[in-house]
């Protein structure tokens, strides 16, 4: 795939899908348990619609086609169940790339989902789709009772967040929209942003626009960014100063 930034995101993620997904498989490429939420199984997929500069899965969602095996939704939770019961862990979540670019990856994702009611099951996603095509909210609002939605916030206007995605400006709002659809409809969703990138001036600007949501500021999640070499050059590369 030819990458010229600043990219169409939405555009992205219809090319992405076409080639992470295949017959109603998702590629992935590792099954593990992870040390974060306390302790969480994880599956890591390959494909995003952005391109984020801290990313620490940035090559795998650069050049998806490149990345891992396809796998069927009953074949993800059986590798998922069968962690679970080794780490003796009730938590479960999918990492490393977006889970919905669209309608095929969601529905794969639902399948998915679906297995672990009674568990938790922590959603990762940067929210754009879900802001664009507001109507997909509803093929998860049947799993609001043990569904957690986490939406990772990449800027706090249109100019950081094409810096930090390598997207157009202009869909900046798409992950906030999606923050308000899930809290307004019962969803037990939050932001997350990074604090390095963002400091305490970024936040101090989303937090004007979190009020209306009825967010606190302590009910934001703030990562971590993880310095690799590829990462300080990504940075470097568009700008960004820490």
């Amino acid at each position: 795939m030819i990458i010229r930034m600043p990219f169409n995101p939405i555009e992205r993620a219809k090319e992405v899908e076409k080639i992470v997904m295949k017959g109603g498989k998702r590629k992935y490429y590792r099954f593990r348990f992870s040390k974060y939420y306390d302790g969480i199984v994880t599956a890591d997929a390959c494909g995003c619609c952005l391109l984020c500069a801290y990313c620490w899965n940035y090559f795998r969602n650069l050049y998806p086609e490149r990345c891992g095996k396809f796998y069927s939704a009953k074949e993800v939770v059986k590798k998922l169940r069968a962690i679970a019961e080794k780490r003796l862990c009730n938590r479960f979540r999918i990492s490393g790339a977006e889970p919905i670019l669209g309608k095929q990856s969601l529905e794969h994702l639902t399948k998915i989902i679906k297995n672990f009611k009674g568990s938790e099951f922590i959603l990762e996603t940067n929210g754009l789709i879900l802001g664009y095509y507001p109507e997909l909210v509803k093929k998860l609002e049947k799993f609001k009772d043990f569904l957690f939605v986490r939406i990772s916030i990449k800027g706090w206007d249109e100019k950081s967040f094409e810096k930090v995605t390598g997207a157009r400006g202009d869909y900046w709002i798409y992950p906030l929209k999606a923050l308000k659809l899930l809290i307004d409809s019962g969803f037990n969703a939050w932001p997350a942003v990074m604090w390095e990138i963002f400091g305490s001036k970024g936040v101090a600007v989303l937090n004007q626009k979190f009020k209306s949501l009825k967010i606190k500021p302590e009910e934001i999640e703030l990562e971590h960014l993880e310095l690799y070499p590829f990462v300080k050059a990504n940075l470097k590369k568009r700008g960004i100063k820490l």
